[in-house]
């Protein structure tokens, strides 16, 4: 349930990487305040199985984020069902474990474990391709349908983007580029009425992280233990804590002068210096 309503029956969004735990909620709550809605996803099955269970207001469609003859396709699809899109939400994202190192910080043994040298030049270039290269081509295919009438975009970023994490160097690096090209494009489209703005969420367990956050029998990791000792709220974030802000970023008239923003939800995670 959204907390509260706003009126979107003028909108028609496209949101990537819908089979997603925190997107396909932004597909219900946007649906349940009236938008049309079309859900995609490389996984076909994924986005077909959440439109269904949004309702009639929701299509799924399969798309590949990273093939712009793809995206361009989808889009098609979307102008014949619903008309052309005027908000999109670039949903699309993840790591990638061949980026990922075993250790927080370099030592000068580093025997049995994945170090820094040890990463993978192709683990480097998926996640920068999830992330930035997705967005970039999405945007670029959808925004043509908002030059005229005016649109609005929001990015997904996250806690990455303002301080680093440690063992995940790509996808921190991928995140604060989401970041600086949702102001980038908050100045570029400002001329035709097109907002543009991110998340940034806190801490959610998602199915990406969960191995990070709990061990197999359940109990937290240590990983768990530092990022919670580093949240104010000392908490995990539920998905609906996200669904406020991002009913908020959807009106036109309660964040009509609200553009280029990154907007944490993170806990107080971002503010606390660990003093």
């Amino acid at each position: 349930m959204v907390p509260f309503k706003v009126d979107l029956r003028n909108k028609v969004i496209a949101i990537t990487g819908a089979g997603s735990i925190i997107c396909s909620e932004f597909a219900r709550a946007l649906s349940e305040c009236g938008a049309k809605v079309a859900l995609l996803d490389i996984n076909e099955e994924a986005a077909v199985k959440v439109a269904a269970e949004v309702g009639e207001n929701a299509i799924g469609v399969k798309c590949n984020c990273l093939d712009k003859e793809s995206i361009k396709a989808a889009k098609r699809e979307i102008n014949e069902r619903f008309g052309a899109v005027n908000f999109l939400i670039n949903g699309a994202g993840g790591n990638n474990p061949k980026a990922t190192c075993d250790n927080e910080v370099m030592t000068p043994e580093t025997s049995g474990i994945k170090d820094f040298f040890a990463l993978e030049e192709s683990g480097l270039k998926f996640v920068f391709d999830i992330n930035i290269t997705s967005a970039f081509l999405t945007t670029q295919v959808f925004a043509e349908d908002m030059v005229k009438t005016g649109g609005n975009i929001i990015n997904i970023s996250s806690m990455n983007a303002y301080r680093p994490l440690t063992k995940i160097p790509a996808y921190s690096a991928a995140k604060a580029g989401i970041s600086n090209f949702t102001q980038w494009l908050a100045v570029h489209f400002a001329p035709c009425n097109i907002r543009c703005n991110a998340i940034a969420p806190g801490f959610f367990v998602t199915n990406q992280n969960r191995n990070l956050l709990f061990n197999n029998d359940g109990t937290p990791t240590a990983r768990t233990g530092k990022i919670l000792a580093a949240t104010p709220m000392k908490k995990f974030g539920e998905i609906s804590d996200l669904i406020g802000a991002l009913i908020w970023l959807s009106d036109d008239k309660a964040s009509g002068f609200v553009t280029g923003t990154v907007i944490p939800v993170d806990g107080g995670f971002s503010a606390y210096s660990g003093v």
